[in-house]
């Protein structure tokens, strides 16, 4: 089996989600204070709180539905978070148990499964590759909207 392919994704996929660099997801969080956590920016409608949530809740829903069970719904305690996103410390650990619970899905791939397709959330069928990238953008772009709306709350957005 070989994983040139997969290494490679998999390397995108931590960068993304807590690279270090100013653009992954857990960067962004870091900038983040309690009085930015819950309140959208001014004219806006969704929180930190609520993307980051949104971000988990997507994590463990492509997971499921890709490579597991497909047996999580919308609105389920587990996939809202519920418990586990008050604070900005408990939504970071919920959102690295569903990052790593992805990660596990992907590492256990060789590079002929990337084109394989498998079940979304929403019941069409794409391929792993497919599924995979989506998962990687999706962190880079919320991590771009939590420094945005962090940025107009903290008005510092120059």
């Amino acid at each position: 089996m070989t994983r040139m392919a997969v290494d490679q994704i998999l390397y995108l996929l931590d960068e993304a989600f807590d690279g270090g660099g100013w653009h992954s997801l857990l960067t962004n969080l870091t900038t983040v204070t309690l009085n930015d956590w819950s309140g959208p920016p001014p004219g806006g409608k969704r929180s930190i709180r609520d993307l980051v949530q949104h971000v988990g809740a997507c994590k463990l829903m492509y997971d499921n539905h890709a490579f597991g069970a497909a047996d999580l719904r919308w609105g389920s305690p587990a996939v809202e978070g519920m418990g586990r996103i008050d604070s900005i410390a408990a939504a970071t650990e919920w959102l690295r148990e569903g990052q790593a619970r992805l990660r596990r899905s992907v590492a256990a791939l060789g590079d002929a499964d990337l084109i394989r397709v498998r079940k979304t959330h929403w019941g069409e069928m794409k391929e792993t590759r497919w599924i995979v990238r989506t998962m990687i953008e999706h962190d880079l772009y919320h991590a771009g909207e939590i420094n945005h709306v962090r940025a107009l709350l903290q008005q510092n957005d120059s």
